[in-house]
């Protein structure tokens, strides 16, 4: 199952870019004549790069725009204004052959495995359907042979094919979403929070397997999560999302020893700490005020409604998220400042 190396495919390269992404949802009033009164900024100028071979963690707060940005890659949403480009090529202008192409090329882990698999397929069914839909990516008659392979690959028993997804535990199931994932061999994985609903031990597999499966197959994953943890484990490149907006990117030791956000620094200082001496010691930021609202995010910084170091020029100018001679790594905010992790 290992993929046949490719000398154009160099380890680090750019694999994905995404430019000024935008996913604006009308606010809609009246039944006949419906009128536009405003719009749900989900996804406000989103960019960055995915490099091959690499792991992009997205941490933020619930209805930060994490899942929305993962549904627009996957071409689930049509986004309001931006692009992406997978290896060079418009991934929200391509239609037809070019599509069908790109979609084999980018999979998706969801992160429910219960809701996730269709409970009236087999695990055969459901992983060999990809190959019914792209018949090139199994010859004739191997689909069954491709099926079972990818269940060994993930740990599952390959004589298990007519099982049904009930007859397995939570962990199983995530691990039959992660097959079908692999089965056109994709080069980029979106997990969509793949360990969130699982038990804490059963996450430690679930990170464990996907870290396996990148070394042998080269993929780049965009890794969704709530859990800083486990963002950190398996991620070597951190966004920190916020409104809609990314507000801070870099290194997995960047981002968790040198944070220059405030907001970043927060979700840091709520992290619990396994020593029971320290905890006196840790000293945690409590935000005040409510998150905004994206139908109505706030002028300027987005954060300054929560911020201790907010000043009159965080509400009359946005902050870019741009290198500054004090900041070693983009980070949007006026007053960025590195703070010393508990």
């Amino acid at each position: 199952m290992t993929a046949p190396a490719s000398p154009t495919k160099v380890r680090g390269e750019t694999i994905l870019t995404v430019d000024n992404l935008v996913k604006h949802f009308p606010i809609t009033q009246g039944v006949l004549f419906k009128k536009q009164i405003g719009a749900v900024k989900a996804v406000d100028g989103v960019s960055f790069e995915l490099r091959r071979g690499e792991t992009l963690g997205v941490v933020g707060e619930s209805g930060c725009g994490k899942s929305t940005l993962a549904r627009l890659l996957m071409r689930l949403e049509q986004p309001t204004a931006g692009r992406a480009s997978l290896e060079g090529k418009n991934l929200f202008k391509a239609s037809g052959a070019e599509l069908r192409r790109l979609r084999r090329n980018m999979q998706m882990v969801m992160q429910d495995p219960y809701t996730s698999l269709n409970p009236r397929m087999t695990v055969g069914d459901i992983i060999g359907e990809p190959f019914d839909i792209h018949p090139e990516a199994a010859p004739k008659g191997s689909k069954r042979r491709r099926v079972q392979e990818l269940l060994d690959v993930v740990g599952l028993n390959p004589e298990h094919v007519n099982r049904y997804p009930h007859q397995f535990s939570g962990g199983q199931r995530q691990r039959i979403g992660i097959a079908r994932a692999l089965a056109l061999r994709p080069e980029i994985i979106v997990c969509d929070e793949p360990v969130s609903a699982l038990d804490v031990s059963i996450q430690a597999q679930v990170i464990n397997l996907l870290e396996q499966l990148q070394d042998e197959f080269g993929l780049s994953y965009i890794f969704i999560a709530h859990d800083l943890s486990v963002v950190r484990h398996i991620s070597d490149r951190v966004a920190v999302m916020y409104l809609g907006k990314i507000v801070e990117m870099g290194t997995e030791q960047e981002i968790y020893e040198r944070a220059t956000h405030p907001y970043t620094q927060a979700l840091l200082s709520a992290v619990p700490v396994p020593d029971p001496d320290a905890r006196d010691d840790q000293k945690i930021i409590r935000l005040t005020g409510d998150v905004p609202s994206p139908a109505d995010p706030p002028s300027g910084c987005r954060f300054r409604t929560r911020c201790w170091k907010a000043q009159d020029l965080c509400a009359t100018r946005e902050p870019l998220a741009v290198l500054r001679a004090a900041d070693p790594h983009p980070s949007a905010c006026h007053f960025a400042e590195v703070r010393p992790a508990a």
